[in-house]
């Protein structure tokens, strides 16, 4: 599956409509983010399950700074819609291999109780 571009009109509906997303927020003028590129295209092509996607935070501000994005590239892991990673800097392609591996390995489950219990506290 190729990368696709989020916009703030399909970024929502992205991560709702698909189980295991995985966002890079980059920009053209940053050189760590053209280096991990090819990386992250390689990856798109090896798990054609995940969707990956790519927000250009030059064009996209209003969704970087939505996600607080404040160094680039920011990778994003979604779950069911639960951010369960996001984190500043380019992979090589075996650690990007290991985070997906952890990503898929993590009981969602249990990942949803738990935000269960902590709105509940919240609203306790």
């Amino acid at each position: 599956m190729a990368v696709i571009e989020l916009t703030q009109e399909n970024f929502e509906q992205t991560v709702l409509n698909n189980d295991f997303v995985i966002v890079d927020f980059w920009a053209p003028w940053c050189g760590p983010c053209r280096g991990f590129a090819p990386v992250f295209e390689a990856a798109s092509e090896k798990y054609p399950d995940i969707v990956f996607a790519k927000v250009n935070t030059e064009e996209e501000q209003a969704l970087a700074a939505h996600f607080q994005i404040r160094s680039i590239p920011t990778l994003m892991i979604f779950r069911e819609k639960v951010i369960i990673y996001a984190q500043p800097g380019a992979l090589p392609a075996s650690a990007l291999d290991d985070l997906i591996a952890r990503a898929r390995e993590l009981d969602m489950a249990k990942v949803h109780e738990e935000i269960a219990r902590e709105q509940q506290q919240a609203n306790g």
